[in-house]
């Protein structure tokens, strides 16, 4: 009995290094620096941003309390109303991607040849086409694209590798299919936010790999790029990110070992693969890639991390922070989700001939 009881306790005592050793990543502390700057002209708050981080708070005040189940489909549900609720300028077209259901956002200056592939955020749980339809509208007429995006399988049913599969399908079929029907992609750009963010980068390094034509330009919002929460920020701006903090904040603030195995058991594969943290894979021979992040949010430095590791590895890479603005601020209809949508138009210009909103060609040769 004695040998079981003190079998039991070395292996409790094991464990968490069992878990570090299994589970963390190469230390990628070496690319905090240079520490990120502030956009030109983001520094003030807007009247109606300040508005919307009130309703955010409201909203997580009223939350019922629910058992896990229902909780996961009351955010679900919630998301895709609120989704709804705006009045865009596009057209909304189901399709299918093989199995996967999803919807072209067209606007009306979208050129059907030039495709954006754009993966919808949510903590891999929530979130769908109908979700993001004020951002995807909006990335059609600041491309001038036409936006497709998939309905792909979410955690916890599924598996983490099932909705990147779903991705990895999307792609392959957008460069060879658009709203018109079979066609071969005149540009595309691959594009998402926070959770979806992360997918995207995924699925540029997968591509290059895969020996795939590559995108013209990456296009992320708040990306999470590294499953073994490793970055200072996730831990220095709990308190003041708002939408991640309180549901995020105690899983960073435990022992790393508690956070690599909660990691390791959502996400159901080790959080070190590149796979879900692209931030540790090769960076190299990537397409060039716009990061947006807020200096407040807890993946202020996932987003800082990887960029400067993607320049470091020749890669170009541009990271734009907004010192206060919430995690994925752009969902909104506030004008710092303007800025950033300007600041989009303006990068994609660079990488692909195209015909602003205001006509002025510009040639990114």
């Amino acid at each position: 009995m004695l040998k079981i009881v003190l079998g039991l306790l070395a292996f409790i005592a094991l464990l968490p290094l069992g878990i570090l050793f299994a589970f963390r990543g190469k230390n990628h502390s070496q690319f905090d620096h240079p520490r990120p700057v502030p956009k030109d002209g983001s520094d003030k708050e807007t009247a109606q941003h300040y508005a919307i981080v009130r309703l955010v708070l409201k909203d997580r005040a009223d939350t019922p309390k629910l058992d896990r189940k229902a909780t996961l489909h009351h955010m679900r549900e919630t998301m895709d109303q609120r989704g709804l609720s705006y009045e865009i300028n596009a057209r909304i077209v189901p399709v299918a991607v093989d199995d996967i259901e999803g919807e072209w956002v067209i606007a009306g200056n979208a050129d059907p040849k030039r495709r954006v592939l754009y993966i919808h955020g949510g903590a891999y749980m929530v979130g769908s086409p109908q979700s993001h339809r004020l951002i995807t509208s909006r990335m059609s007429a600041h491309t001038n694209a036409a936006v497709l995006v998939v309905d792909y399988r979410l955690m916890p049913e599924n598996s983490r590798l099932a909705g990147v599969e779903d991705c990895q399908k999307a792609y392959c079929w957008v460069l060879e299919n658009g709203p018109d029907g079979e066609s071969d992609a005149d540009a595309l750009i691959v594009a998402g936010d926070s959770s979806g963010g992360n997918i995207a980068l995924s699925i540029a390094a997968w591509a290059r790999d895969a020996k795939l034509k590559s995108a013209d330009a990456i296009v992320v919002f708040s990306p999470q790029t590294d499953l073994t929460l490793a970055s200072p920020s996730l831990v220095a701006n709990v308190d003041s990110d708002i939408m991640q903090g309180a549901s995020f904040g105690p899983i960073v603030k435990a022992p790393r070992f508690v956070g690599l195995g909660f990691s390791f058991l959502m996400h159901r594969i080790n959080p070190k693969r590149s796979i879900v943290s692209p931030l540790l894979g090769d960076l190299s021979g990537l397409p060039p890639t716009l990061v947006q992040v807020s200096g407040v949010e807890m993946f202020l430095d996932d987003a800082n991390r990887y960029v400067n590791k993607a320049n470091a590895q020749g890669s170009t890479a541009v990271l734009q922070v907004w010192p206060f603005a919430m995690h994925v601020w752009q969902a909104f209809q506030i004008p710092e989700a303007d800025e950033a949508f300007e600041a989009v138009e303006m990068f994609i210009a660079t990488q692909t001939a195209v015909e602003t909103q205001d006509n002025v060609t510009i040639d990114g040769s």
